[in-house]
């Protein structure tokens, strides 16, 4: 499969994942959250507002890796530049509110390494786009959007951990199936997390891939 497919992969994928998930919060009603809400004034807020904005980083990102439009209306990949780093650092920000009401340690650290992570890496693209580094900007960039991804890639992961943790257990599941959902779910952002990293080093260090406009 050639760049150009698995790249419009990834975003069916994204769109899949991402539109099912987003539903639900779009009503504004704390009773259909997929998480349990303890703060309906501070909590569901935060929440609703950390995932619309972290959509609007993932739809505005794959806009920026276009070839197209960053070279022949350089003007739209520039307000679309400032469109993703503003949604970033807005949903990276929320998610510390969201944090500190999550009570599973392992998760919340996962969060916590996540948002740093991404608020870091946009903040380097958008210094190197600043200093009018193109080299490095891209580099950055590229880290920031597989950020960006986890919320993906820690989803998409979910039934290959499931079945990981069954084959652990020799499917023989000690605390059921309540138990291994919610283990499963306390250590796939620090999985997505992983993956990703890993993934966009690859992407970055590959001569083959760099060289590919579309990316």
């Amino acid at each position: 499969m050639n760049s150009k497919k698995s790249w419009w992969l990834l975003i069916i994928v994204s769109i899949g994942v991402m539109v099912p998930f987003l539903a639900p919060y779009l009503s504004f009603n704390p009773n259909n959250s997929r998480i349990v809400i303890n703060s309906n004034n501070l909590q569901f807020p935060a929440l609703v507002a950390h995932i619309i904005f972290a959509c609007i980083a993932l739809i505005s990102g794959f806009f920026q890796f276009n070839s197209r439009i960053r070279e022949k209306k350089p003007r739209i990949h520039r307000l679309l530049g400032r469109l993703y780093v503003i949604s970033v650092f807005l949903s990276g920000l929320l998610a510390f509110a969201v944090i500190i009401y999550i009570e599973n340690f392992a998760k919340a650290t996962s969060f916590i390494a996540l948002s740093f992570i991404w608020l870091f890496t946009c903040w380097k693209g958008y210094k190197s786009a600043l200093k009018r580094n193109m080299s490095e900007h891209r580099k950055w960039m590229i880290r920031s959007f597989g950020i960006t991804l986890v919320a993906v890639s820690g989803r998409v992961i979910v039934p290959i951990l499931l079945l990981i943790y069954a084959l652990l257990n020799g499917f023989n599941l000690p605390g059921g199936r309540e138990q291994m959902v919610e283990e499963v779910l306390n250590v796939n952002i620090w999985v997505g997390l992983l993956l990703n990293i890993m993934i966009v080093e690859w992407i970055i260090l590959s001569p083959k891939i760099r060289k590919n406009k579309d990316i």
